[in-house]
């Protein structure tokens, strides 16, 4: 067959020096060898990624000298001129918050954690809390978009997306990337999300994220139409792929395969995923540990079971989002409704891990896109505030997958401002992350317009710190 000039330079776009990426990372014990000396600890990934950004002040950064100061004016010294939303730049003060949740000590390690948290306090000998986080962007979706791909403007592939076309799949009957949605408790008008959040920009779309729904078929088109057996979807099926793989004969495009690989995995999901959703076989001790929304669907705590249903058959990546924690005001009373949606269904998601010997290769990650001011938003009484968009420092919490249990890494100011020690900025987090999947984040690649693009750009270095 001949290819002419134009398919060839296509191609070459197309895989490139990524094609070689790829053939090193699909041998995961070589990647690590040259990478990090050593195997990869972790095999997957747990992302709950609380939209919106949580308040560190009220659940992680504990900050008693501000008790003192309530309703004094931030210090310049300490603002420093740093930029505003458009939410409160047309203040005339910034009066300190302090927050009025108790916080106390917990387990071995001593990790300070808020009376909003009981049940991750409980397991915080196993959690490496990160409090020293920061980001770019000042606003929502930008933040969001840099979190999850690395860069502000959206088209890049998404972080499951990229370690789904370094790792690949080990399950051939659901995707390696799975993304499940939840609606907070805390706020009912939260921000949007938007499926490129999961998306696979550049890269194939068979990387991109599969969007699991809160109602009716759990996956859409999962059901043939009506007088469709399932022996005639299989001649379908086979008959597309005959003419696909002719056109891919002629126009040599990766993405005809990726098509065809698609409507396979689709077909094999029509098995595979009702009884994934079907926890008739989970103990009544387990739905119990998961909490009392554990079984209804579109709950953070039904999709925190199913995540770890899903990792169990071999599901590389799963995405939860759980949307609400944007609390410019009343954020005493909001926040309590997303700590009740998400405390108790975290801390079980790691302890049922833990039991299953899942933990030890499996990463999970909480946390948002930035974190909340210190100063109130609008009126502050002594009972109620609000809390602008603070992206100089916020707190995440990472388990398993190698990373130190019962660790706390990095420090803020007194105002849980500026970060006074051992700053962790999101592209390390990412480096960070890779690293314990066996991926040297400098070769994760895809050349792309005449560029390589990477998860964390020019940027990231490895946190050695916070990984055993």
């Amino acid at each position: 067959m001949k290819t002419n000039r134009r398919q060839f330079l296509s191609n070459s776009c197309r895989v490139g020096l990524g094609s070689l990426a790829l053939q090193t990372l699909l041998n995961p014990q070589s990647t690590a060898a040259e990478s990090a000396g050593k195997l990869p600890r972790a095999k997957r990934v747990i992302y709950l990624c609380q939209s919106g950004a949580p308040s560190q002040i009220d659940l992680f950064d504990h900050k008693p000298a501000m008790a003192e100061r309530f309703d004094e004016d931030l210090p310049e010294s300490i603002r420093q001129g740093q930029r505003l939303t458009t939410m409160t730049s047309g203040q005339q003060r910034f009066p300190i918050a302090p927050t009025i949740f108790k916080f106390r000590q917990h387990g071995e390690s001593g990790a300070t954690v808020s009376e909003l948290m009981p049940h991750v306090a409980s397991i915080s000998d196993d959690l490496c809390y990160i409090k020293s986080m920061h980001t770019e962007a000042i606003n929502h979706d930008p933040a969001i978009t840099f979190l999850q791909t690395g860069a502000e403007q959206a088209g890049r592939p998404s972080f499951g997306s990229w370690i789904s076309y370094g790792l690949g799949s080990e399950s051939e009957e659901l995707p390696a990337f799975v993304v499940l949605l939840s609606r907070g408790s805390g706020r009912p008008n939260c921000q949007p999300l938007y499926d490129r959040l999961w998306g696979s920009g550049f890269l194939e779309s068979r990387h991109q994220g599969v969007k699991f729904m809160s109602s009716g078929d759990p996956v859409l088109f999962l059901n043939d139409p009506e007088g469709i057996t399932r022996e005639g979807r299989r001649r379908n099926l086979d008959a597309i792929a005959a003419l696909n793989q002719q056109a891919y004969e002629e126009k040599q495009d990766p993405e005809i395969n990726s098509r065809v690989a698609q409507y396979e995995m689709a077909y094999r999901m029509q098995m595979s995923v009702p009884e994934i959703v079907d926890f008739s076989d989970e103990s009544a001790a387990t739905l119990k540990r998961y909490g009392p929304n554990a079984t209804k669907r579109g709950h953070y705590a039904y999709n925190c079971l199913l995540a770890r249903r899903l990792i169990e058959r071999d599901v590389r990546f799963v995405q939860l989002y759980h949307m609400g924690w944007d609390q410019h005001n009343a954020l005493p009373k909001q926040i309590r409704g997303q700590c009740a949606d998400t405390d108790q269904p975290s801390a079980a998601l790691v302890q049922d891990l833990k039991e299953r010997g899942l933990l030890d290769d499996t990463l999970v990650i909480w946390g948002g896109e930035f974190g909340r001011t210190i100063y109130s938003q609008g009126e502050l009484t002594a009972d109620n505030y609000g809390r602008d968009h603070h992206p100089r420092c916020f707190t995440i919490w990472v388990a398993g997958g190698g990373f130190k249990p019962g660790y706390s890494h990095g420090e803020t100011d007194d105002f849980s401002y500026n970060i006074v020690r051992d700053p962790v900025h999101v592209h390390d987090l990412n480096a960070t992350l890779l690293h314990q999947l066996g991926i040297d984040h400098r070769r994760l690649t895809f050349r792309h317009q005449g560029r390589d693009f990477r998860l964390t750009d020019v940027h990231g270095n490895v946190i050695h710190d916070i990984i055993s």
